[in-house]
Formats: C-alpha cells, structure tokens, sequence
C-alpha cells in the first residue's frame, strides 16, 4: 500500500504522535503536514505544507490524499476569549474537513473530547459538540470521532488543572472499571495507534470511540 495521510495539528500532544507513527507505517507512502511554520523535522515521506488556516481556498487546493486527521485545538485559556477559541476549535477544523471532502478523501479521523454536546452548558463541550455534528455531515465514506479521557504525554505547556487531575487518576487508576472504563486517563501515543487502526479497517459510516475502545485498538 502506498496511501498518502493528511494530518491537521501535527505539532500538538497527540498530532506528533500520530505523525512519527504514519511516518514509521509502510502503509503510507506519503504524510502531508499543514502547518503555520516548518517542524523540526526530516523525513523522504514528510511533505510540510505552509498555510495561512484564515485562508480556506489555500487549503482547499492542497488537501487531497487517501486519509485526512485532525489534531487541531487549543484552550479558552491560551486563545483569551470564546471568539479566538471558537475560530481554533470550530473554524479551522470544519473548514480543513470541508476541504478533505471537497477533494474526494475517502476517510477522516477527528480528536474531539469527552462531554462533546450541542446541548451541553459547558463551552469548550457546545463547541466541540458543534463540530462533531457539522463534520458527520459531510460526504466521507468513514468518520471516525475520538473522545479521549485524560491525555497523558509530555506538554509543552504546563497546564496545572490537568497535572493535578493526572496525579489524582493515577492513584485511583482502580476504579475505572465497568461503565467507568472510558474515563481512564489514556496515553498520547494509545490515541494516535487507534486512530490509524481505525483508518486501516473497513468500516464505514460514522463512528465515535471513547478511551476504552481506544485502549482496544491500540493492544488489539
């Protein structure tokens, strides 16, 4: 097989993962990165694409391959308003999906987070709801929705919050069990293995993945 991945966030937590996995995959014959800079990488299967992510034709001429996946988020923290939040998060990923199913990609695998619902009064879970409803709409043959719990993997932010409630699950880990087995913190490289793993099997439709079946997945 010589397929070629799109990846959408390839600098992030789980996006770095994910690209020094496909770029490792003989499956893959080429990984086209969209990126703001150039990444301090160097590889013969790495093509960096250069895009200014406000400009939707820009991406849309460039995004054709056999598999799309997107990283891309922030937090309400880091972007300083719901407005620059909302143009990361919702934005900037509806429109790089648009673009795939413009150009015919068959196959799209998103990060979207636990408690995604349009409904829901949390922001950052409306908007991530939001999104998880636009993409499936859109003409892929398969879609492939996953909602990590807790992402564990080294940060090149120090988020307080989140190190504190790694600390905390780590020394309950017992109780993740059952019903309570897909809130079980989960690596970063776990979630970027079940994602391609989901992109190499058959199925098609929509398809949203908690920790649990990620963790299946990743340890088949």
């Amino acid at each position: 097989m010589n397929k070629t991945a799109l990846i959408y966030g390839s600098s992030g937590l789980v996006g770095s993962k994910l690209l020094a996995q496909l770029l490792a995959n003989d499956h893959y014959g080429k990984v086209k990165v969209f990126v703001r800079k150039p990444l301090p990488v160097d590889h013969s299967k790495l093509e960096q694409v250069i895009i200014d992510f406000d400009d939707a034709d820009n991406i849309r001429d460039k995004a054709k391959g056999d598999e799309v996946y997107i990283c891309l988020g922030t937090t309400m923290a880091k972007a300083g308003s719901k407005e620059a939040f909302y143009k990361v998060d919702h934005d900037f990923v509806v429109r790089a999906a648009t673009s795939a199913a413009a150009n015919g990609v068959p196959k799209l695998c998103l990060i979207s987070s636990m408690g995604a619902d349009v409904h829901a009064w949390v922001y950052y879970s409306k908007v991530k709801g939001e999104v998880e409803q636009e993409i499936s709409r859109l003409p892929f043959e398969a879609i492939h929705i996953v909602r990590p719990s807790l992402l564990l993997g080294d940060r090149k932010e120090q988020r307080s919050g989140e190190k504190l409630g790694i600390l905390i699950s780590k020394a309950v880990t017992f109780i993740f069990i059952g019903p309570l087995a897909k809130y079980k913190p989960i690596e970063d490289e776990t979630v970027a293995r079940s994602m391609i793993s989901y992109m190499e099997s058959q199925s098609t439709g929509v398809h949203i993945h908690f920790s649990d079946d990620l963790q299946k997945f990743a340890n088949p």
